[in-house]
This record gives C-alpha cells, sequence and structure tokens, in this order.
C-alpha cells in the first residue's frame, strides 16, 4: 500500500524508514494499551453487586517493562530522527544556489546568473541544490512532499534547506502556512532535468537580467560601500569581504558570530548590532528602508563570492 509520494531526493529512503517505524510503533502500542484496557474491562468486571474487588499487589518485574520498553524505543527514535536531521541540515559546499522569495501568492526564483522564474523551480537531477529562502510579506512555508523537504520563509530573515534530486521529472510545491486568502493556490512545479538540459536552461536567459553578484556590486559601488570594506582582504573602517561568509568572527563585548546570510543582512540594516572586534562603533549609515529585499539580496550574494 503507497501512502507516501514518490520518494524523488537523497533523503526520501531514510525519512520514510524513520516515519514507517514511528507510524507503525504507534499502532502496535496503542493496539496493546487500548486492547488490554478492553479486554480487562470485560475479563474482570462485576457478575453481582456482591462482588468483592480482589486485593491486588504490583508486579515489580512487570513495571519495570513497561517503562524500560517504551524508554529504549523512544531514545532510540530520538537517535534515529537525529541523524536523519542532520544529515538534512549539514549543507554540501558544491551546491547549486537558488534563491526563493515568497509572496502573496507566489514563489519568485532567482538563479545566479539573474534568470528568474516564477512558480517554476528548475533543478538538474543528481546534484545538491540549496534553496536561500526569505519572504516579502508574510510566513509562508516552502513543501515539497517527493523530497521530503519543508522549511518556513520568515520575513525579514533568510532561511534555508537542500536536497538532491534522484529522479527526473515535475514535482508539486506548496505553500504549507497559511498566509491569507489565496493560501491554497500558492502552488508551483519543481522540475528535475538532466544535467544538460539544465545548462542549456541556464544558458537561454530571455529577460537577460543583471545576476545578482553583478547588481550586488553596482550596489557595493553606488552605496560607498567600497569606501569602508575591501574585497582584497585589507580592512579599511569596516572588515574586509574577502572570505568572511562563513567565517566565526568575534563581536564587541564578547562572543562570536557566524558570518552568514542573516548576519550579514543585519549589519546592513542595523549595522551597531553585532560590531566585529577590533573595528570603530556607528561609522555605518544604517540602510533600513534605504535597501528593498532584492538589493539586499544582491549585496550578499556579493559578499559571498568574495573568496
Amino acid at each position: 500500500m503507497k501512502y507516501m509520494p514518490l520518494q524523488a531526493s537523497t533523503f526520501g529512503e531514510d525519512w520514510d524508514l524513520v516515519w514507517n517505524f514511528v507510524l507503525w510503533s504507534s499502532i502496535i502500542s496503542c493496539i496493546i494499551l487500548i486492547g488490554g484496557m478492553i479486554y480487562f474491562i470485560f475479563r474482570y468486571q462485576r457478575k453481582t453487586d456482591k462482588d468483592k474487588t480482589a486485593y491486588i499487589t504490583h508486579n515489580t518485574f512487570a513495571e519495570f517493562l513497561w517503562s524500560f520498553i517504551p524508554l529504549v524505543v523512544f531514545m532510540g527514535i530520538a537517535a534515529w530522527g537525529w541523524e536523519v536531521y542532520k544529515d538534512m541540515r549539514t549543507f554540501p559546499t558544491d551546491a547549486l544556489e537558488v534563491n526563493v522569495t515568497a509572496q502573496k501568492w507566489a514563489w519568485n526564483m532567482t538563479y545566479s546568473n539573474g534568470r528568474t522564474l516564477t512558480g517554476k523551480l528548475v533543478v538538474p537531477v543528481g546534484k545538491p541544490v540549496t534553496i536561500l529562502l526569505t519572504s516579502k510579506d508574510v510566513i509562508h512555508s516552502f513543501f515539497i512532499p517527493s523530497f521530503r523537504v519543508k522549511q518556513d520563509a520568515v520575513p525579514g530573515r533568510r532561511s534555508k534547506l537542500w536536497f538532491q534530486a534522484t529522479r527526473e521529472g515535475n514535482y508539486h510545491l506548496f505553500c504549507t502556512e497559511y498566509c491569507g486568502m489565496n493560501h491554497s493556490g500558492m502552488l508551483g512545479t519543481v522540475s528535475v532535468v538532466a544535467q544538460a538540459d539544465f545548462d542549456a536552461f541556464m544558458a537561454e536567459n530571455p529577460n537577460a537580467e543583471v545576476s545578482p553578484i553583478e547588481l550586488g556590486k553596482q550596489l557595493y559601488q553606488q552605496q560607498a560601500c567600497i569606501g569602508c570594506h575591501t574585497t582584497d582582504g585589507k580592512p579599511l573602517v569596516g572588515p574586509s569581504f574577502q572570505g568572511i561568509f562563513g567565517k566565526s568572527v568575534k563581536i564587541k563585548g564578547g562572543g562570536t558570530v557566524t558570518a552568514d546570510e542573516n548576519y550579514i543582512r543585519e549589519s546592513i540594516l542595523n549595522p551597531a548590532a553585532k560590531i566585529v572586534e577590533g573595528f570603530p562603533e556607528n561609522q555605518m549609515p544604517v540602510y533600513q528602508g534605504a535597501l528593498n529585499e532584492d538589493q539586499i539580496t544582491a549585496l550578499i550574494e556579493f559578499i559571498k563570492a568574495q573568496k
């Protein structure tokens, strides 16, 4: 009996094994517990009003078993689930990255070369793909059932997920967070194609959009970032962008922070929130309201490209 969508990613088999074990162990536990209760109701019910309740002492061994066995099962499920979850949250370094912006009521995809699509995501089979998510309005949730992946898209922050498709074909993309009147119509398609077909898709750019990295470079110059942040590893008023993405940096006041998408976004909109140790305060202007989400995304992509 097939009650799950077709497995079409590397996560499918492990995810389904955990799910099926939890489902069937829950069904068996329910049958034992509820079945036992029903049996005892009829087996030990009073036959007459004069029947007396028998005096029954406890059974230490039975009490140990009904506590220890579920504990072992639950701990096993927790450890197994953690291993699957860890794989899903360990992002490959060689993945294709696609920026996905959610809004009422559509998914907007932007590729590294500037190619944009609405409601359709095209990816190559057999290659890791990282989806960088954000939202322009309310919380949405990016869900591809056949890939067994789901992640919320939250306004004002970047979240991400990854997958590696194993079958060519078209798969459903849903929003699974109620986002308003047309929530049920916020549908999309994920097209998994051969690498050659994907390369041809990327080469065909009918709208000739400027790539996010190129737009980020333009903003880097236009917004005067170039006056304080270099791209050659030599810091000026602020840290150099070279090699900073993904690194752990010390901040004033103690502690460290990873220079990921969310940290860079926060540093653009609220520079005083987490200042890198060794650099002066209150030097960078606040860009809250001066840049839109697409421009922020472009700046992040430009910084990520400075290896």
